[in-house]
C-alpha cells in the first residue's frame, strides 16, 4: 500500500519539471499536426514528410555522444533552458513562415535541423535530471508521471492544433509561443539541476564512456536496440497526413485525431503503471508489448474506417507507453549517475533513429510501395523483431523485478 509520502509531486521540483514537460510537449504536438498538414499540402509527396524526419535526425547523430557528456559536466537545468529557448525561436520562425503563406518546403527542412539542434543538445540533460528530483524508490512511478505529461500533452495538442489551424493557422504557432514561456519559467524556478553531475575535462575518451557501458552491458544495449529496430519498421506518425488526406478522407481535423489516437493509449496505460508499477516479469512483458505494437500496426493500415484506425492506433499507443517506461526505469538503474547524461545520450540517439529517422523510412517505403503496403510489412517486421531479440539478449528477458537492478560497475 503506497502512502500518500510516495508520491512524486510532493517533491517540489519535479512538480515544477512535470508542468513544463506538460506545456512543452502541448505546444510541440501541436506543431507536429500543423506543419506535417503544411509540409504535405505542398507537393502532396509523402517523401517530404520523411525527409522532415531526417532533417530532424542528422543533428542528433552528430551532437548526442558530446550533449551527454555535457549533461554530465554542465548543469542540466542550464542545458533544458537553452533548450526551451531554441523551440520558441523556431516556432517564432514557423509563425513567420505560416503568415507569409508557406508554399514552399525547404523551411520546415531547416527548422526541423535546427529542432534536432535543440534536442540533441537538450534531450539527455533533461532525461538524466529527472532521476535526480525524486528518491530511487519511488522512480518508475516518478517515470510513469513523466510519461504522462507526454502523452496528456499528446493527447490533446494535436487535436487542439488540428482545430486551431482549421480557424487559423497562425494560431498554433501563437498559442505553442506562450505555453513554451510557460515551461520556461518552471524550468527557471528549479532548484535541482544547477551543478554538473561530475567533474573532469572534456576528452574523447569520456565522451565514450556511454557507449562502453552499453555495449558490456547486456540487459542496456537488449532494451535500447529493441525500440530502434522495431519503432524503425514498424512506426506509421509520419504517414497519418497521408492516411488522413487519401485514404480515410478525414481533412485536417481528422489527421488531429489520428495524431491523438496513440496518446490516449499511451496516456491511459500511463496512468494505470503510475498506480500499479510493474513490479515482475518486466523482461517478458517488454518483448510481449513490441509484438502487440506491430499487431497494431498491421490493423492501422488495413483498414479503411476512422473508428478502426483510432483504435488501432490506441492499443498501439499504449503498448508503446509499457515499453517507455520500462526502458525508462532499467537504464536509470542500471546507469551510474555519473554516467547517467552519456548514455541517455546514446539512448537518444536510438530513439531519434526509431522516431525521425524511422519517419524517413517510412516516407521512401510510401513513395516506393504506398502508405498501406509501407506499414503493412512495417509491422510484421516488428513482431518479427521481438522474437528475434529474445533470442538474441536472454538476460532482457530474463530481468523479473525492477527493483532488484542496481548500477553496474563504472
Amino acid at each position: 500500500m503506497r502512502r500518500r509520502g510516495d508520491s512524486p509531486f510532493r517533491h517540489r521540483d519535479f512538480a515544477l519539471f512535470w508542468v513544463a514537460l506538460l506545456v512543452q510537449g502541448f505546444a510541440l504536438t501541436m506543431a507536429t499536426v500543423a506543419i506535417g498538414w503544411q509540409v504535405y499540402s505542398v507537393r502532396e509527396n509523402p517523401l517530404d514528410l520523411g525527409l522532415v524526419g531526417l532533417a530532424e535526425f542528422v543533428p542528433l547523430l552528430l551532437l548526442a555522444l558530446p550533449a551527454g557528456q555535457l549533461a554530465d559536466r554542465l548543469p542540466r537545468r542550464r542545458i533544458v533552458l537553452a533548450m526551451f529557448l531554441l523551440d520558441i525561436g523556431v516556432l517564432a520562425a514557423l509563425l513567420g513562415i505560416t503568415a507569409q503563406g508557406a508554399t514552399r518546403v525547404w523551411p520546415f527542412f531547416a527548422l526541423a535541423f535546427v529542432t534536432g539542434i535543440g534536442s540533441a543538445l537538450g534531450a539527455p540533460a533533461g532525461r538524466a535530471l529527472t532521476p535526480s528530483l525524486v528518491p530511487q524508490e519511488i522512480l518508475v512511478s516518478a517515470l510513469a508521471q513523466r510519461s504522462i505529461a507526454f502523452q496528456l500533452s499528446a493527447v490533446v495538442g494535436p487535436a487542439v492544433g488540428g482545430v486551431l489551424f482549421a480557424v487559423r493557422p497562425e494560431l498554433v504557432y501563437g498559442v505553442g509561443i506562450a505555453l513554451s514561456l510557460v515551461a520556461l519559467g518552471c524550468v527557471l524556478a528549479m532548484r535541482s539541476g544547477r551543478t554538473p553531475a561530475s567533474d573532469g575535462a572534456l576528452g574523447m575518451d569520456d565522451v565514450l564512456a556511454g557507449v562502453r557501458l552499453i555495449r558490456r552491458t547486456r540487459i542496456l544495449l537488449g532494451a535500447i536496440s529493441l525500440d530502434l529496430f522495431a519503432v524503425l519498421l514498424g512506426g506509421a506518425v509520419a504517414l497519418l497526413p497521408v492516411f488522413a488526406k487519401d485514404i480515410l478522407e478525414v481533412g485536417p481535423t481528422g489527421l488531429g485525431l489520428l495524431r491523438t489516437a496513440p496518446a490516449v493509449g499511451a496516456f491511459a496505460a500511463a496512468l494505470l503503471i503510475a498506480r500499479f508499477p510493474i513490479r515482475r516479469h518486466a523482461g517478458p512483458k517488454l518483448y510481449l508489448v513490441v509484438a502487440a505494437f506491430g499487431a497494431c500496426m498491421v490493423v492501422f493500415g488495413l483498414s479503411r474506417e476512422l473508428w478502426l484506425s483510432l483504435a488501432a492506433l490506441a492499443l498501439a499507443g499504449a503498448f508503446d507507453m509499457v515499453s517507455v517506461v520500462l526502458r525508462s526505469t532499467i537504464l536509470p538503474l542500471v546507469t551510474p549517475d555519473a554516467l547517467r547524461g552519456r548514455v541517455t545520450a546514446v539512448e537518444m540517439v536510438f530513439i531519434s533513429a526509431s522516431n525521425e529517422l524511422g519517419a524517413f523510412e517510412s516516407g521512401v517505403a510510401a513513395a516506393l510501395l504506398g502508405a498501406v503496403p509501407a506499414v503493412v510489412l512495417g509491422g510484421v517486421a516488428t513482431i518479427a523483431i521481438a522474437g528475434i531479440w529474445w533470442k538474441l539478449f536472454p538476460a532482457l528477458a530474463k530481468v523479473d523485478r525492477l527493483d532488484e537492478l542496481r548500477p553496474v560497475p563504472i
